[in-house]
């Protein structure tokens, strides 16, 4: 379906980068502008920008030679940038629990809940969107803007790889069960608690990929 016209940009962003994440856009795959244009009802000029944007997120690698190329991962780079999320994320997650204001927690609290309803329903795109704004929200809520502007540097190279953890309905339960007890620990302001199912996440998350990569 063409895409209005309103807000083209970010509307292109997001159609390649769901593109990406869902693997319509496979990890290695050179990225056919003609084509993609046509599909997208959009012309070359708006879609070379998104392309650069989504470079700057490291999604897609430009290469000289071949033009734009959806980014892919080894399974040591995967591995590695999950330690490093999951050191960030037990890190602000410490800080969130002492530096939130209530309305803050009650925000991220309606994300789960929207997120927990999408779930029930299956609706697995929406679902992962809203568990990326969640982690965001949880390093935001930090104070520490070095610190949230590192996590999304990472978070945004491993979008693909998280939202295929969700594969397995046994996978995708596991996760939305951690989902719940950080909630639980936020609301509590348990930092240590948070940390703890933060740092458990992040490596169940490796558990859930690492056989697909």
């Amino acid at each position: 379906m063409p895409i209005a016209r309103h807000s083209l940009h970010d509307e292109v962003v997001t159609r390649v980068r769901d593109m990406i994440i869902e693997g319509t856009l496979a990890p290695g795959a050179r990225i056919h502008e003609g084509q993609l244009g046509v599909t997208l009802g959009v012309s070359r000029t708006p879609l070379r920008e998104a392309l650069k944007f989504l470079a700057s997120e490291g999604l897609v690698d430009l290469v000289a030679s071949r033009g734009a190329v959806v980014r892919s991962f080894t399974p040591k780079d995967v591995r590695d940038m999950l330690d490093v999320l999951a050191t960030l994320e037990a890190f602000a997650g410490r800080l969130a629990c002492r530096e939130a204001t209530d309305g803050e927690i009650a925000e991220v609290r309606g994300l789960h809940d929207r997120m927990k309803e999408r779930y029930a329903v299956r609706d697995r795109l929406e679902y992962f969107k809203l568990n990326q704004q969640i982690h965001s929200a949880i390093q935001r809520l930090s104070g520490n803007a070095a610190l949230e502007a590192a996590h999304a540097s990472i978070q945004s190279r491993l979008k693909r790889i998280r939202y295929i953890g969700n594969q397995e309905p046994q996978k995708w339960q596991d996760a939305m069960d951690e989902h719940e007890t950080m909630i639980r620990s936020l609301e509590a302001r348990d930092g240590e608690a948070l940390a703890q199912v933060l740092t458990l996440h992040m490596e169940r998350t490796w558990d859930r990929v690492k056989a697909t990569l």
